[in-house]
């Protein structure tokens, strides 16, 4: 089962191409930080402004530097079925042991497209696929009793879900049957969500506090909400400078003050204004990150 923190890795630029030496040194960090799995090219990878090219390679460097030690969930997703079981193709091949996959975005699919959709990626797959239900971002949401009938398809291993709807895993749990990673795509609500049946998250705050997020998830895991409600209270300042403005602009300018990466995004995406970039250093500081 997949679990525990997962970083959704940014993707470092340096003269507008990837930064392959910082990719990897990322995530050599995050193993030793205790990060428990790492998630490049999704939303925070910047994975919408990747050339075809740039989206294999990441993934590339990544498998390479995670040798093994931790799970590489591969982002692959696209409101193209075809375009989805390309790049899923092309993550197995490259030696993912995961797959993240979002859809619905623009072309509003129903939940019966919604449905097929997954099923042909599992038709496909010999890798375990993680549905990423996202409603801001993708326009729909995929409802739980449609959630189930994905579960139950071959390869169907988890969802990330950022639907922020506590209840949902309550819900999603009574529908499925065996076993199911639940993981929240929501850094605010992580605690809250595992103590209504989830168990990690795929965490932007864990760019830059990868030890305590992993602290805090551990403590859920064992059962010590009080620990793990404490970490999340030193985390919660992080988190809402982090998200003040678009990301990945907030995670990439704390990355750079770690020394990890420039903070450079790819337009549509600008840089910080001075306001998010004084909370973020404030908030860092308080958590003696720098």
């Amino acid at each position: 089962m997949i679990r525990g923190s997962l970083v959704a890795l940014v993707t470092p630029f340096r003269n507008d191409g990837i930064d392959e030496n910082a990719l990897q040194d990322m995530v050599r960090w995050h193993i030793e930080e205790g990060t428990n799995g790492i998630v490049p090219v999704g939303t925070t990878g910047e994975s919408a402004t990747l050339t075809e090219v740039e989206h294999c390679r990441v993934i590339e460097l990544v498998v390479k530097a995670a040798d093994g030690r931790i799970p590489v969930v591969a982002g692959a997703g696209s409101n193209n079925t075809r375009e989805a079981i390309f790049y899923h193709k092309h993550a197995q091949e490259l030696g993912a042991d995961a797959a993240l996959h979002v859809a619905g975005y623009y072309n509003r699919p129903s939940q019966e497209g919604l449905f097929r959709h997954f099923e042909a990626l599992s038709d496909i797959s010999t890798i375990p696929v993680i549905v990423y239900n996202i409603p801001p971002r993708a326009t729909v949401d995929i409802l739980p009793e449609t959630m189930a009938r994905i579960a139950a398809l071959p390869n169907i291993a988890g969802v990330k879900d950022a639907t922020a709807d506590l209840t949902r895993p309550n819900v999603e749990r009574m529908l499925i049957k065996g076993g199911f990673s639940y993981l929240s795509g929501e850094d605010g609500s992580a605690v809250a969500y595992n103590a209504a049946g989830g168990n990690g998250c795929i965490s932007v705050t864990a760019n830059i506090a990868p030890a305590l997020c992993a602290q805090m998830q551990a403590a859920c895991r064992d059962g010590d909400y009080k620990k793990a409600m404490a970490i999340q209270d030193r985390l919660m300042p992080l988190h809402l400078a982090l998200f003040a403005e678009p990301n990945p602009a907030g995670p990439k300018y704390a990355a750079s003050l770690l020394g990890l990466c420039d903070e450079f995004c790819r337009l549509p995406m600008v840089p910080l204004t001075s306001d998010s970039k004084t909370a973020i250093h404030d908030a860092m500081t308080g958590l003696n990150l720098i």
